[in-house]
């Protein structure tokens, strides 16, 4: 019989073998075209997976990030590296995973936040799109990310539950994609 079993771990605690397997499934997912600054984004915080079999065949990611909600920061749990093996979608494991990543955020976050073109699968689990203007910090310079306008997302909470999604938006620079 087959197990499936949902896990979650910092990078620090995983194992090369995990590891692997999870750059493994980006590269099946996303049709190799997952770059190594991809990778860098989803490494250094928490990581959420389902196992099958001792496989993994779901992740999601989350890296700590501070963004700045009009000039009030936040410390937020950013989402990196949502995906599901491509012959397993559709069986709902990457609402478990989101789910999982749900409670993650609230025991260590303020807000949580992602990127993505894919805002029904986020919205039906209670995301927002960000309303407001994006932007990101290159060191003491201030830069408009329009392009990034309505792709951001949003989970508010605690904290952060009554913030304004018209506001503007920032995080800081990052080699790759800024958000």
């Amino acid at each position: 019989m087959v197990m499936s079993a949902i896990v979650r771990f910092t990078t620090a605690d995983a194992s090369r073998e995990c590891l692997g397997q999870i750059r493994g499934l980006f590269s099946t997912a996303f049709d190799e075209n997952f770059t190594e600054q991809d990778w860098e984004h989803v490494l250094g915080g928490w990581h959420v997976v389902i196992k099958d079999d001792g496989v993994v065949i779901a992740h999601a990611a989350v890296v700590a990030r501070v963004l700045e909600v009009a000039d009030r920061a936040f410390h937020t749990g950013y989402v990196e590296g949502v995906a599901t093996h491509p012959g397993r979608q559709r069986e709902g494991l990457g609402s478990q995973t989101m789910s999982e990543v749900s409670h993650l955020l609230r025991s260590e976050f303020e807000l949580g936040a992602l990127s993505t073109s894919v805002h029904d699968f986020y919205e039906r689990l209670g995301w927002k799109r960000w309303q407001g203007p994006t932007y990101v910090q290159h060191n003491s310079e201030l830069v408009r990310t329009e392009e990034e306008d309505g792709g951001v997302m949003a989970l508010p909470f605690g904290p952060s539950r009554d913030i304004d999604l018209t506001s503007s938006l920032s995080c800081q620079s990052r080699p790759g994609d800024d958000w």
